[in-house]
């Protein structure tokens, strides 16, 4: 891992964002966060690229096939419905107002992102390749 992508990761600052990056769903999430960040708090690497999968590998999480966005911060990896929570924690209002749904069991939340997560190409799409991220939120991406 590089030690830029390493210090991003671990940093207690910022919160990493390993999003699917030819899922039209995940890229539009990433730019719903873009756009309620003013403080530029997250950052963000495709699962499919170096920096996802350098990343991937540190927190012990698979390579491939992986079906869940991962989020980052301060040392600790977040999958799934629990990773969707942190990103609305740290969003501000109102969407940390979303974050009280951790107290439902974590295997019900999952079950409702994971029936999202099977569907996401079929209703939302898919693109040929990762999102090029414009240059005005390019440092904010890992692999840029």
């Amino acid at each position: 891992m590089s030690d830029e992508t390493q210090s991003l990761a671990l940093d207690g600052d910022h919160v990493v964002v390993l999003f699917d990056g030819v899922c039209n769903l995940c890229s539009g999430i990433v730019a719903f966060i873009i756009r309620r960040d003013p403080g530029a708090r997250f950052r963000f690497a495709a699962l499919q690229s170096p920096a996802g999968k350098r990343l991937l590998e540190r927190y012990g999480l698979p390579r491939d096939e992986m079906e869940s966005v991962v989020v980052i911060h301060r040392g600790r990896a977040y999958v799934r419905s629990a990773a969707a929570l942190e990103i609305a924690r740290r969003l501000g209002w109102p969407w940390r107002a979303l974050y009280p749904l951790r107290i439902i069991p974590r295997p019900i939340r999952d079950l409702f992102y994971d029936a999202i997560a099977r569907s996401r190409y079929r209703v939302w799409g898919r693109k040929a390749e990762c999102i090029v991220p414009t240059p005005d939120v390019r440092a904010r991406f890992l692999d840029w």
